[in-house]
């Protein structure tokens, strides 16, 4: 399996320092929680605002009043959180980001510029810049077994993780279909597009178009 930076713009996120030392990035998962509070309280008082306890809002962030942020998180700059958007902590969500109507984030990281507009549930995850997902698209975080989860990679290799919740890692400038569901411990490399309603589980290469399992092919 490649490396951090292979999947995940570390330029676009103020938790950089997060991931080094780290070989795969699903490592942070256990520690996005503790990250925010130690940042949290040294961000600018000019650019945020604490409207409650742990919760850092941009100044520029829009919050839809029906919102519902639970701390600990930071909102960064011109994000926009919608209607009914449920956000229940040890959320880390980047600048320029839409976290839409209904949709529900815990345990996250979306870098700059992700956009989860509609119905979406993205749990112990991570979303590279620019990624988006298609309404109703959502990762799966609990196998049904309740074992811990495992990283099928491209090349057959079982990585075990030595967790129980684990969603995603999905790369940057990724395209996620309407309705597709992404399997525990999936990994979408950078610039991938998948196909409406699909069902992901293990690694999906980069620069590559996923249609059906076992139907993947490269952009051209």
């Amino acid at each position: 399996m490649k490396s951090i930076i292979d999947y995940l713009d570390l330029t676009h996120t103020i938790a950089s320092s997060l991931f080094e030392g780290k070989k795969y990035a699903w490592e942070v998962l256990p520690d996005i929680g503790d990250f925010i509070l130690e940042i949290g309280p040294t961000l600018s008082e000019d650019e945020y605002y604490s409207p409650c306890e742990n919760v850092w809002i941009a100044k520029t962030a829009t919050i839809y009043e029906s919102a519902y942020i639970s701390g600990p998180a930071i909102i960064g700059p011109e994000t926009e959180v919608r209607h009914c958007a449920f956000l229940r902590g040890k959320t880390l969500v980047g600048a320029g980001c839409v976290v839409g109507n209904s949709t529900e984030l815990k345990n996250v990281i979306l870098f700059d510029k992700v956009q989860v507009p509609h119905y979406n549930y993205i749990g112990d995850s991570i979303l590279g810049y620019k990624a988006h997902f298609g309404a109703g698209a959502i990762t799966s975080n609990v196998k049904s077994d309740k074992e811990n989860t495992v990283v099928k990679t491209c090349t057959g290799e079982l990585i075990e993780t030595v967790m129980k919740k684990f969603g995603a890692i999905v790369g940057d400038n990724v395209e996620v279909g309407c309705g597709t569901i992404l399997n525990p411990a999936s990994v979408v490399g950078r610039n991938t597009r998948i196909y409406p309603l699909s069902m992901i589980r293990g690694e999906i290469p980069e620069n590559s178009i996923y249609k059906n399992s076992g139907e993947i092919t490269s952009i051209q």
